[in-house]
């Protein structure tokens, strides 16, 4: 016992120095001697100081630029305000008030007899902040300067909602029959002279822009036609369909001159791509294919979704593949590695259709629960459209103006400003005489290339071309514009 009690009694600090010692003789030219009793208790009050700074120092006062309105100002100099603002100065700890010194020095084991049986007093928050003052007005002139320049902080603003522009309300100008299924796909053709509608009838219809009038019929497919596309660089026709064909029809001899074969199941979408001969398509198989149209051979298998893939879009810039699918997630591609740059998973339901705005770097997305805006290339959320009855979106279409159509199978029709996400105007298609009101319903749409056309294809076996409203005003026709924050939420 006594051997254990001399241990017990032993002090570490020996054994302490000889393992230091050891361990810088293994590193010659290293070895620092130990630290005094006085470095160390510098070293502790320092310590202290610093802390006391970061604690009060920075919120004593605010800022320029946060004061809470309807206070009185700050006592303190400019200068003072905008260190306070931009920089952490060093404490010096020669320099701070005497009472605080006793207070270190209490705290670092110097304090008086008299008192060392006493509770050391804690500094008080003025004495406190009365030495970071003192510390903060030792900074120089030029950062108080650069200060001065713009770099202070400033109270986040609340959010304020972007104002609409007006838009004139459409009105339906024309109604084309012909024909005889339900009219699942349109494509305008470059020129804006012509275009074309795919239907359940299996068929595929040239019509006459300026007069609606039937220009040639193109047949070929042994199921409904869901997907078609004119392209600006050849004089080709692409359509898909349910018989899980992809065709490629030449304009000057209206036959088929490629098919491209390696879908599963039926194709229910099409894209061109702008610049480059490549065809994009997606169906029931869940993945997306990128084809050669000269080659016919297929460049990428896109795979990565989990679901029916509902439509695809493509662009000139990264990502040059955006696809929607019955997952509900929107997938963002990279065409050159053949990969997937971005899910974005913000939709609760089925998507079903996707639109890329004519001039601005973004898209938008339509489910049952709302229509969103993105902004790319990395597929951030901007906004929310307004919300409207959670019918099923099967179409979405946008111009250059901003307008931002969505048709939904239950025949109603919403209008919204692309900018502010503002709904203007909500209206019902108008179903052809003859027809259930449960065939008013819109199945695809989109605008001409000037963007003053909207055509539709609906469930009543129709297509209608919609225009803008020449007599409409501001004053006719005012905005009633109510922001909610539900536009900014995912």
């Amino acid at each position: 016992m006594s051997s254990i009690d001399s241990q017990a009694a032993y002090s570490l600090e020996p054994l302490v120095q000889a393992v230091v010692h050891g361990t810088n003789g293994l590193f010659q030219g290293t070895s620092t001697p130990a630290l005094t009793a006085d470095a160390r208790i510098k070293s502790r009050s320092t310590n202290i100081a610093t802390k006391y700074r970061d604690e009060y120092m920075f919120t004593r006062e605010l800022p320029r630029g946060a004061e809470i309105p309807g206070t009185q100002p700050s006592n303190l100099s400019t200068s003072t305000q905008l260190t306070l603002a931009t920089a952490r100065p060093a404490v010096d700890i020669t320099n701070v008030d005497e009472e605080v010194q006793k207070v270190l020095d209490g705290l670092s084991g110097k304090q008086s007899k008299t008192r060392a049986t006493k509770k050391v007093k804690q500094p008080t928050r003025d004495l406190v902040l009365a030495a970071a003052d003192k510390a903060s007005r030792q900074l120089n002139d030029d950062q108080a300067t650069a200060a001065a320049a713009g770099q202070h902080l400033v109270r986040k603003r609340n959010y304020e909602p972007v104002k609409p522009e007006w838009h004139a309300p459409w009105r339906m100008m024309r109604v084309i029959s012909g024909h005889i299924g339900w009219v699942r796909s349109l494509a305008v053709e470059p020129g804006n002279k012509w275009f074309a509608s795919g239907s359940v009838d299996r068929t595929i219809k040239i019509w006459d822009l300026a007069s609606g009038t039937l220009k040639l019929t193109l047949t070929g497919h042994i199921s409904p036609v869901r997907g078609l596309a004119v392209s600006a660089r050849h004089p080709y026709l692409f359509s898909c369909g349910e018989d899980k064909q992809v065709k490629c029809w030449d304009l000057e001899t209206n036959k088929v001159v490629r098919q491209y074969h390696g879908h599963l199941s039926g194709v229910y979408t099409l894209a061109l791509h702008p610049v480059l001969d490549l065809l994009v398509t997606g169906g029931r198989d869940s993945v997306v294919r990128v084809w050669d149209i000269r080659t016919k051979q297929q460049v990428h298998v896109l795979a990565g979704h989990k679901s029916t893939i509902s439509s695809v879009q493509c662009q000139e810039a990264d990502p040059q593949v955006i696809s929607a699918s019955m997952d509900s997630t929107v997938r963002l591609w990279d065409l050159a590695a053949g990969k997937s740059m971005t899910t974005l998973t913000h939709h609760k339901k089925s998507v079903r259709a996707l639109a890329l705005h004519p001039t601005q770097f973004g898209f938008a997305s339509a489910s049952s629960d709302n229509v969103k805006q993105w902004r790319c290339p990395k597929g951030e959320f901007v906004q929310n459209f307004d919300q409207g009855s959670g019918s099923i979106i099967n179409s979405l279409a946008v111009n250059s103006d901003g307008v931002v159509f969505s048709g939904a199978d239950n025949g109603s029709m919403r209008f919204c400003d692309w900018k502010s996400g503002h709904c203007f105007q909500e209206t019902e298609t108008i179903v052809q005489p003859g027809s259930l009101d449960s065939e008013a319903g819109i199945f695809c749409s989109t605008f001409d290339q000037t963007g003053f056309r909207l055509i539709t294809g609906e469930a009543d076996k129709t297509i209608k071309i919609w225009k803008e409203d020449d007599e409409a005003t501001e004053d006719s026709h005012p905005i009633d514009f109510r922001p909610s924050l539900s536009r900014r939420r995912h």
